[in-house]
């Protein structure tokens, strides 16, 4: 009997897993075998999806008004909503024919990219970047071109850097804001400087904007597609609910942007997917229109958390942390620590490493900075409880001043 041929795509072959969803399932695999563990990998809120939100879902149920298919790019009550939600945040006028509602902002990234990008297009991605934008690129066949940005300047990327990767392939350049893992927040002047070099380059803007929601203090999010018509029709908004009003799960993402992307994107997903789960976009319509108290007070609990870590790390000695002005994620400098011996044993060779030890012997679960094209760097989800926050920190604190 001749064996199979199990060979698979060489696409595959440059692609990593993601190393956030690697470290929360071994978080969760060591909890489920009775181990304490507090885990800070996964960018989710530990807050249940608002009460309004889940009693449009049951009462959807109960009508039994969400068992078929919808349209490919969603629902147009849901559509309509989110243009009216975009149109107002972007200080433009988006029509609802130029919305796609997908499984998640994941897949809205991953659609794009597919439709978007011929063999050997480039796309430039600042680094720290989040973890899955090379990958997406690589696997639509373009090339992620890494512009790396500094701490001392926030993790922002500067223009003239951008200026300087341009080449006669490059589509897009990716715009994060605020940030996962840095948390960065762009100031409006920073904007305005990236909008001049995207006009003068004639590159598209992909506008990954899942935390625009979270932003504290004197922070503010400033939209690249509000700074006048020429920026709005490059601009290519990328969008969803799961972080603003906690719904991860429900996995609902949606793009606006110009009709002939939106339009490929939609020919990606009809083939694929299709549309997104009915009773999801049911909900997503109460979350859009419904009371928004709920996002308020979620982010001022992100922001004492925030605020609480940010405190705890900075007083570990070796620990040097910016202070993250959006998101929910502190992303501290432990490089000090990488080469450092624990007892006996071998030298600790790198951040994953550093992870891994600290996992094992620490029971706190963090991901390593490498992953984010951050060496050196770790990054810590606050979108959980402040207990949590003061047992990890501790632990944390304990096992990294046992290194010598």
């Amino acid at each position: 009997m001749t064996a199979p041929n199990y060979k698979t795509a060489t696409r595959l072959d440059a692609i990593k897993p993601s190393i956030t969803l690697a470290v929360t399932a071994k978080a969760a695999r060591l909890k489920a075998q009775g181990i304490d563990v507090v885990s800070f990998g996964a960018g989710e809120p530990d807050f249940d999806t608002p009460e309004h939100i889940k009693q449009a879902a049951r009462d959807a149920l109960g009508k039994g008004a969400v068992a078929k298919y919808t349209e490919v790019g969603g629902l147009p009550v849901l559509r309509e909503a989110i243009a009216a939600e975009l149109s107002r945040v972007h200080a433009t006028s988006i029509p609802a024919d130029q919305v796609l509602v997908s499984c998640g902002a994941k897949h809205s990234l991953y659609n794009l990219f597919i439709a978007l990008l011929d063999p050997g297009d480039e796309v430039i991605i600042p680094a720290p970047y989040w973890v899955s934008y090379p990958d997406m690129v690589m696997m639509a066949g373009g090339t992620p071109v890494i512009v790396p940005t500094s701490p001392d300047d926030d993790f922002t990327v500067r223009p003239e850097a951008i200026r300087a990767h341009v080449t006669p392939r490059t589509r897009a350049i990716v715009l994060n804001n605020p940030s996962n893992p840095t948390g960065a927040v762009y100031t409006p002047a920073q904007i305005a400087a990236l909008a001049e070099v995207a006009v003068e380059k004639n590159l598209l803007i992909i506008s990954d904007d899942i935390y625009r929601s979270l932003c504290y203090g004197d922070a503010t999010y400033q939209s690249i597609a509000a700074l006048g018509p020429e920026l709005a029709a490059r601009t290519i908004l990328v969008d969803g609910v799961s972080k603003t009003y906690a719904m991860t799960g429900w996995r609902i993402g949606y793009t606006a942007g110009p009709a002939a992307i939106i339009k490929a994107m939609a020919k990606v997903q009809g083939q694929s997917t299709s549309n997104p789960t009915h009773l999801a976009q049911v909900a997503t319509v109460a979350a859009l229109t419904g009371p928004q108290e709920c996002v308020a007070t979620m982010r001022a609990a992100f922001d004492a958390r925030r605020r609480a870590i940010v405190d705890l790390l900075r007083a570990i000695p070796g620990v040097a942390c910016r202070e993250p002005k959006g998101a929910f994620y502190a992303f501290p400098d432990l490089g000090a620590f990488i080469g450092r011996h624990f007892g006996e044993g071998q030298p600790i060779k790198d951040d994953v490493a550093l992870c891994d030890w600290l996992v094992e012997h620490a029971r706190v679960a963090v991901v390593p900075g490498s992953g984010f094209g951050a060496a050196g760097h770790v990054r810590l989800s606050y979108a959980c409880s402040m207990d949590n926050i003061k047992l990890g920190l501790g632990r944390l604190r304990e096992a990294l001043l046992s290194l010598r």
